[in-house]
């Protein structure tokens, strides 16, 4: 049985769907406004600073655990549908990750759509993995991370890291993974009773600005149409109430076809993104420290 804990995002994201119902024609800016309370579910990680960067001409935040390896680095890809989220929201989030991987985290504020449509997001997500690779961190001592639709840009930017030759990480973490462009996913269905947040509506609506004159299967928007071929080893977390978990259902299982080392963990009862939680319940402070305890030796750490 989900903790008491956990029903804090639960009632946070039923309060965002009766604000948006609410308003059917709400503008972007309230609309980006409205997300901007994703941090309130995470408890300010103790042990941690923050520094604000520019990562190769993307807007980032440092999140610094005390004693952590400062050649390590996590870079953490926002969620939000790329259409809302910041460094700000997630970077509370980002800093319990960081602090249980012994590692520094980067949250990097790509462009959002519709402004900047597909590829810009993974464009920047690509700037700055070749940043840091220019500052002389090591391949093998970087991962990616990332929620939602964040979770997709972790993953399309190694991609198109490996479609280009660079050297690629050492490891990928999407965490309750955004992929499908069409919204052909089982679960959107399934789990539309449990989601209290994500449903079909909302993703088409969003994809729409993001993909903007693009076409929802090119594989770097949709990693579903991708070959996984060659991708370092990832951790895909998802809780098993969101509508998207057969996005990572799908990915995963063409990802195992073509050899790539995977770990899926589905968790019980979870809400869409439900590491928000760290420091309030425990499931969200238990996955991560799965995550941390995974990806340290990945990069090198004891």
């Amino acid at each position: 049985m989900a903790s008491t804990q956990s029903a804090y995002l639960k009632d946070l994201y039923a309060s965002w769907a009766s604000r948006m119902a609410a308003q059917p024609e709400m503008d972007l800016d309230t609309l980006r406004d409205l997300f901007e309370e994703w941090h309130l579910p995470t408890v300010e990680p103790t042990g941690v600073s923050y520094e604000e960067v520019d990562a190769g001409g993307v807007p980032a935040m440092w999140c610094i655990p005390e004693g952590s390896a400062a050649d390590r680095v996590l870079i953490w890809c926002h969620g939000g549908g790329y259409v809302v989220g910041s460094r700000h929201t997630h970077r509370k989030v980002a800093g319990h990750l960081a602090r249980a991987a012994g590692a520094r985290a980067l949250v990097i504020d790509y462009r959002l759509a519709p402004e900047h449509p597909h590829p810009a997001p993974n464009e920047d997500a690509v700037a700055v993995y070749r940043w840091l690779r220019s500052r002389g961190v090591e391949a093998g001592h970087i991962a990616t991370t990332g929620d939602s639709a964040g979770g997709g840009l972790c993953t399309s930017m190694v991609l198109k890291l490996r479609d280009d030759g660079d050297e690629l990480p050492a490891a990928v973490m999407p965490l309750s993974p955004w992929y499908d462009m069409e919204a052909k996913g089982a679960t959107l269905d399934s789990r539309a009773g449990t989601d209290v947040l994500v449903q079909r509506e909302i993703l088409l609506g969003m994809a729409g600005m993001f993909l903007g004159t693009g076409s929802a299967t090119d594989a770097l928007a949709n990693p579903l149409y991708a070959d996984p071929t060659g991708l370092p080893p990832m951790f895909v977390q998802v809780g098993d109430h969101e509508t998207l978990l057969d996005d990572s259902n799908r990915f995963v299982d063409k990802a195992r076809a073509a050899g790539v080392d995977v770990t899926l963990e589905v968790v019980p009862e979870m809400q869409h993104v439900f590491h928000f939680l760290a420091g309030r319940a425990p499931e969200a402070d238990e996955a991560i420290a799965r995550l941390g305890a995974w990806v340290r030796p990945k990069l090198g750490l004891s």
